[in-house]
């Protein structure tokens, strides 16, 4: 290590240091410990990471030796290591309301799983309801009133017109990484988006890969439910398009930390909601120094042990895909009505 690197270190050391609560304090309620406070720079990236055995149960207790960052396929130095346990939890539920919702019990089915979602959250937790189909709405700003989100769920508007999925997801993981930083607890590490939806895209102006690139060059899970029939499972249908649509969902989960989840059942909506709120509250951060290089640096999370699964964001540092004239003109009228398919956290439509 060179001894700017070795300065650098140290000062990343002691701020991390400075922010850390006792470990003790580990076990009393979120709202008495002390928010970590990761000092965001051009220099420093943080991931999360959640590392689970084969059997799906949280691996506690790792250090930061049991870690290893690879970027590029050069390993990387870790600068510091923290494990959060139990802390607050900030997320964005995003309702597919397009026209293919209006299929069977769709939309029962989808404000089914946001309740589970919403039934999930402690007292010091906070969510947002949006919607969308080509534009995308506020419905309920961030709040911790777990009867005003329920509430939102019978606001929504019915479904209508056509989806921009991918557009939306994007859109929405800037906004949610915006409120996670500028809360007086923000805590970019807890924050996700939850998409229910019945997985099909007609409109985005985006491809499933740059949507997934923008959240996870921000440390922004996307976790997806499908909310389908069983006679629509991708798993079991021979429909080749549900299945290349399923295949695309699952990328885009994964490759943001987040993952995809096909809910045919309340039981299930039930299960794949406590997982995910689970995971927010169970994470690993690691830190360490931002390459200099331009352009998009994959990033690849490993531990001691092969058989241990981790989710964590796939890269850091890209450019957010560029749109052409024709494109961004269609965003600058996204309030004009459905027909527009940019959507810009720019211009959301928020209810009054």
């Amino acid at each position: 290590m060179t001894g700017g690197q070795a300065m650098l270190a140290g000062i990343v050391t002691a701020m991390f240091a400075l922010a850390a609560p006792p470990l003790q304090a580990q076990s009393q309620p979120p709202e008495q410990q002390a928010a970590p406070r990761f000092r965001s720079s051009v220099d420093i990236v943080t991931i999360a990471a959640v590392v689970r055995d084969r059997k799906g149960r949280f691996i506690p207790d790792l250090s930061q030796k049991d870690f290893e960052i690879v970027e590029a396929g050069q390993r990387r130095d870790i600068l510091d290591f923290r494990a959060e346990v139990n802390g607050p939890v900030k997320l964005a539920v995003l309702m597919d309301v397009s026209g293919s919702m209006r299929m069977a019990q769709r939309t029962t089915d989808a404000r089914r799983a946001a309740d589970h979602i919403f039934l999930n959250l402690a007292a010091g937790d906070q969510a947002a309801v949006f919607s969308f189909d080509t534009m995308l709405s506020e419905v309920q700003a961030f709040t911790s009133d777990r009867a005003k989100l329920q509430a939102a769920l019978t606001e929504i508007d019915p479904p209508f017109g056509q989806t921009s999925l991918y557009d939306a997801i994007a859109a929405t993981s800037r906004m949610v990484a915006d409120a996670s930083k500028s809360g007086p607890r923000g805590l970019p590490q807890r924050s996700a988006v939850v998409v229910i939806t019945d997985g099909v895209d007609t409109r985005s102006r985006m491809a499933p890969g740059e949507a997934s690139q923008v959240a996870s060059g921000i440390d922004v899970p996307v976790y997806i439910f499908a909310a389908v029939a069983s006679v629509d499972d991708p798993r079991a249908s021979e429909d080749e398009r549900r299945a290349a649509a399923a295949s695309n969902l699952q990328e885009l989960a994964r490759n943001t930390g987040g993952e995809l989840f096909i809910s045919t059942s309340p039981a299930q909506a039930s299960i794949a909601a406590r997982q995910i709120i689970s995971e927010l509250r169970h994470q690993y951060v690691l830190a360490f120094e931002a390459s200099p290089r331009a352009g998009w640096k994959p990033l690849e999370v490993r531990t001691r042990k092969e058989n241990w699964v981790v989710r964590a964001r796939s890269g850091y540092g890209g450019t957010e895909p560029a749109f052409n004239s024709e494109q961004e003109a269609a965003g600058a009228a996204v309030s004009s009505g459905p027909a527009t398919v940019r959507i810009s956290p720019d211009v959301i439509r928020r209810r009054q």
